[in-house]
């Protein structure tokens, strides 16, 4: 049978499962987890290698995990709301991501309509089964609601968090793709720098540690990522937009800085596969969500430019693909 290779979009509505979703198919951690609502704010890219077996074709699925859809209210939504359509705009097969547990509302009907427009083929994916009262028979209403609403090449009910469906999800997505040949090499599992991954690692401990409403309004850009043999350096600061925001992120006596720094660090130790000293910093930078200028200067391909133009230096910089490592890790 041909192998197959192609773009897959994930897109839904903020807290549908789409980050655990993409982590449960490539088996890594790549997209950071939140109970918080658009904790995702770029593409994330995942790629999954399918072997041939039996009756089966073998693929390269590259997934994309989008922002949750929203109707922006800030220059950060509107950013987030461009990595959506961008996604869609170049993607084989789309993946609408829906929690089964919930009634379709606006925000479902939202990203609905985005679906209809882009008139590409779309899977309906009913994630979080495990959590239906009256099990799997209890998806039936909601099955005929959505056929209703437009004509799905699939529906699939799954359950991300519990692996429950993803064989199957993986089979149909797979089925779906166009033939072609892999786009990537077969050991890289994303296109994300390691830069970027470290400070998205370090965005999900400030969204973990801090209760407030505060993590909508920090974010986390790294000043300097050297990484050697032995020993990785990293310095980054995490922004936020008011002095009593700096407050809570510090902490008393700094305790608060120092636990989100020690939980990020075993994190990026455990992507690298090396030691890391991780240095951070807090900064405030009033009204951040509304300055398209800093919010363009978060986009990783923006920094990724910034290198090649030597803005930043190159020789500290690692490789700009976070592939899977050799010892198993």
């Amino acid at each position: 049978m041909p192998f197959r290779s192609g773009f897959v979009c994930i897109l839904g509505r903020p807290n549908a499962g789409k980050s655990t979703l993409l982590n449960a198919l490539v088996g890594e951690k790549l997209a950071i987890i939140s109970p918080k609502p658009q904790t995702t704010r770029n593409r994330i890219q995942g790629i999954i290698n399918v072997p041939k077996r039996k009756g089966q074709s073998g693929a390269q699925i590259i997934l994309i995990d989008t922002p949750g859809v929203h109707k922006p209210d800030s220059s950060l939504g509107r950013k987030m709301m461009v990595e959506v359509r961008e996604a869609l705009e170049g993607c084989d097969l789309v993946l609408l991501i829906v929690d089964a547990t919930r009634k379709l509302d606006q925000r479902d009907e939202f990203a609905l309509q985005m679906v209809q427009h882009s008139k590409t083929k779309t899977c309906l994916i009913l994630n979080k089964i495990d959590l239906l009262k009256g099990g799997k028979i209890a998806l039936l209403p909601l099955i005929e609601q959505y056929k209703e609403l437009h004509a799905f090449h699939e529906i699939i009910p799954i359950s991300a968090l519990k692996r429950d469906g993803l064989d199957l999800l993986l089979r149909q997505i797979t089925a779906a793709l166009p033939k072609g040949t892999p786009y990537f090499p077969e050991d890289q599992i994303t296109d994300q720098p390691a830069r970027f991954m470290a400070s998205e690692i370090i965005r999900e401990r400030v969204l973990v540690e801090t209760k407030q409403e505060l993590p909508y309004a920090t974010t986390v850009i790294v000043d300097n990522f050297e990484e050697g043999s032995n020993l990785a350096r990293i310095s980054a600061t995490i922004y936020c937009e008011r002095e009593s925001q700096k407050g809570i992120l510090i902490g008393k006596k700094g305790q608060m800085l120092k636990r989100i720094g020690t939980l990020a660090r075993i994190q990026i130790e455990r992507m690298l596969g090396t030691k890391v000293f991780l240095e951070l910093f807090v900064k405030v930078e009033p009204n951040w969500r509304e300055s398209r200028a800093f919010v363009n200067e978060l986009d990783w391909r923006r920094q990724l430019e910034h290198l090649t133009e030597g803005r930043i230096d190159a020789r500290t910089e690692p490789a700009v693909a976070f592939a899977v490592r050799q010892n198993g890790r």
